[in-house]
């Protein structure tokens, strides 16, 4: 059995609310020009993204270098995005505490309150992200792309096959003294980019379908919480899981709403 200490726990529930909070927190609505990029083929991110990364770094451990340059050039504009568009409520103006939480993440790196400052910069790029593939693609694709992504994620952590490529994603960094923004690290407890990415593109997809998303946030919390409980016979868990179950819930909760106004006699 596995020994899992109270402070992981902490730091892991603190991971399963920042999963909740995605899924809450995306608007709906991309800009004009992007029409023209709207594809069915967006949805194959989810799924593809997780097998081709594990299998580069497996074959090539140097990728993990490439990938963290990639989450340093790209993060911090999707987090200022998120703040100045991207979430529900959004205003230019509070696109100014993404600019603070980078500056912490350059100036303070190994600490906690620099790790934090790493931690909200990636879950907020999540939101825009999210967001902008929800506004691109179909909802049904994306679910399925999100539930094939979890599936892809349950064979490779309990076969043994992730382990290895995310422990080399999760040393590498793009250079000494900057930060990593290739995953959530709040000190006890790490997630990589994919188990909050999935979080922030079911938040867009609701908000698209014009669906209340609080209900959604707070299933996602409790199935993330339920998940980890298998952290006492496990090291490690996909944290994709919870999303994926999430989504299967929705979906039969909402077709059986259908059904039943369908069936109600009129009067």
């Amino acid at each position: 059995m596995s020994a899992v200490s109270r402070e992981f726990m902490i730091g892991i529930s603190i991971l399963n609310a920042t999963q909740a909070l995605l899924v809450l927190t995306p608007g709906a609505g991309i800009p004009a020009f992007l029409h023209r990029f709207k594809t069915k083929l967006w949805a194959l991110i989810a799924p593809v993204s997780i097998a081709v990364v594990v299998a580069a770094i497996a074959l090539v451990p140097e990728v993990a270098d490439g990938l963290t340059w990639f989450a340093l050039l790209l993060v911090p504009p999707g987090a200022l995005l998120a703040l100045g568009w991207a979430m529900r409520g959004a205003k230019p103006v509070y696109a100014l505490v993404a600019v603070a939480a980078l500056i912490v993440a350059l100036l303070d790196v190994d600490s906690p309150t620099g790790e934090g400052a790493a931690a909200l910069l990636t879950a907020l790029s999540c939101i825009t992200v999210g967001r902008l593939l929800a506004g691109l693609v179909p909802a049904a694709p994306l679910k399925l792309g999100i539930i094939a992504m979890a599936v892809i994620d349950f064979i490779l952590v309990f076969g043994n096959q992730l382990q290895g490529p995310n422990a080399t994603l999760n040393a590498a960094v793009p250079a000494p003294g900057l930060p990593q923004l290739q995953f959530l690290d709040v000190t006890w407890a790490r997630m990589g980019y994919g188990d909050v990415f999935v979080a922030g593109l079911l938040g867009g997809i609701l908000a698209v379908e014009g669906r209340r998303q609080a209900p959604a946030a707070l299933l996602v919390f409790v199935l993330c919480c339920l998940w980890d409980l298998l952290f006492f016979h496990f090291n490690t868990l996909p944290a994709t899981v919870p999303i994926a179950v999430a989504i299967v819930i929705l979906e039969v909760s909402r077709r059986r709403a259908s059904s039943a106004r369908a069936l109600a006699p009129e009067r």
